[in-house]
Order: structure tokens, then sequence, then C-alpha cells
């Protein structure tokens, strides 16, 4: 699953986006149609309003970058609490997980079949090889400098974590292709490997906006 040259998962991604929209025309998109309807407004508005707290902060993380979106939602969760004088439940945090950071929202399984490391660039902290499972997500140790970051613990204290179908439906296209699998597999399998507790949004940057919109504290964790 190695990449040709000259080709990387970024300009690939914008490129199949750019494809998708030429071959159905201006405004009927239809990949991200689908998006739409399979999370549709409503749903990811209910969604928004589940975000509690009077101190609230949106991570936006558009790439791995060694779980520092986790991270950091576990140091506002342990400072802010310290910093305000509230308790923990006065603060609100949102993870969007979008582009190439989708995978830290799936399970081991997923991670396995196809070759998530390789293909995201995520090594194994164990091996130092390319990860063959999720290790930001019920990790061993060693696994994350701070273990209380973990995805499904922040999950356990409230953080909202919300992962991009667009990038979801994108790149498992790509994927798809290398691996020579159906790309409707591929995707459903990764949709079906999203670890409870995260929301799959139309896309990630219409949940970066949207916790915006219910008072959230904008901050690149990419």
């Amino acid at each position: 699953m190695s990449e040709s040259t000259g080709s990387t998962p970024r300009r690939d991604f914008m490129a199949s986006i750019a494809a998708a929209a030429a071959a159905v025309g201006l405004g009927a998109e239809a990949p991200i149609a689908a998006a739409a309807e399979s999370a549709s407004g409503t749903e990811f508005q209910k969604w928004l309003d589940t975000i509690g707290g009077k101190y609230r902060q949106v991570y936006d993380a558009p790439s791995p970058n060694g779980g520092f979106a986790l991270i950091w939602s576990h140091v506002f969760l342990m400072t802010g609490a310290q910093g305000y004088g509230v308790p923990e439940s006065d603060l609100g945090v949102v993870v969007v997980l979008r582009h190439s950071a989708i995978p830290i929202a799936m399970r081991d399984d997923v991670w396995a079949k196809y070759k998530l490391g390789e293909y995201f660039k995520i090594d194994d902290p164990a091996t130092k090889a390319p990860a063959l499972r999720n290790p930001f997500a019920f990790i061993k140790p060693g696994d994350m400098p701070l273990p209380e970051a973990a995805l499904e613990k922040l999950v356990a204290r409230g953080v909202r974590f919300g992962v991009c179908h667009t990038a979801i439906h994108h790149q498992s296209m790509r994927i798809a292709k290398m691996a020579g699998v159906a790309h409707d597999v591929v995707k459903n399998d990764m949709l079906a490997a999203v670890i409870p507790g995260v929301q799959v949004v139309p896309s990630g940057v219409l949940a970066v906006n949207g916790a915006q919109t219910k008072g959230c504290t904008y901050c690149f964790a990419g």
C-alpha cells in the first residue's frame, strides 16, 4: 500500500473531490450530498446541542500530529478546572478529526485490515513500524505521554468527538483503489469501525464552524 512516486494523500484527496464535482455538475456533488443525508442537519445540530460547559474549546485536527488534539483536550480539562475554579463539568471540549486524522476515531481491526498506519504515516510507538492498531484509543503502556488522553477516556469525561464523513468517503476511495477492493466495502468497514462516542459529521470543516457557533474557542491541533 505504498504511495506512488509524486503522489500524496492530500493531493489525491483534493483531486477526488474535484473529480466528483466535475462529474455531476455544480450544486449536485453526490458524495457530499450523501454525507449530508447520512448525517442530516437535524442530527448534526442535535450533536452540537450536546456541547456543555461554561468554558468551551474546539480542537481542529486535520492530521494525527501525535495525538496532540487528545493530549491538549486532557490538559484543558485538567488545568481549566484549576484555573477557573470550576468543576470539570463546566468545561466543554470538542475534537474534530478530519482529513488525515480520521483513523484516530477507528477500532484496531480496520487499522490492521487496511494498513492505516502505513497509509496515514502513523507508527506504532512500541514497534516503530507502521501501526496495525490505533495507538490513540484503548492504548498500551507507552503509547501516549498522558494515558488519560486516550480517546475512550476523554469520551467518558464528556469530550465530544466528531469525525469527517467527507474525508472517510474520499480517503476510503483511495485506499480501496490501492488495495484492489470495492470502494463501498472499504468505506462501510471504516464507518462501522468508528468508536462509540464519536459522531460522524457531514464534514470536519462544518463541525469546526458549528462548534464555534456554540461558543467554542478555536484551537488548531494539526
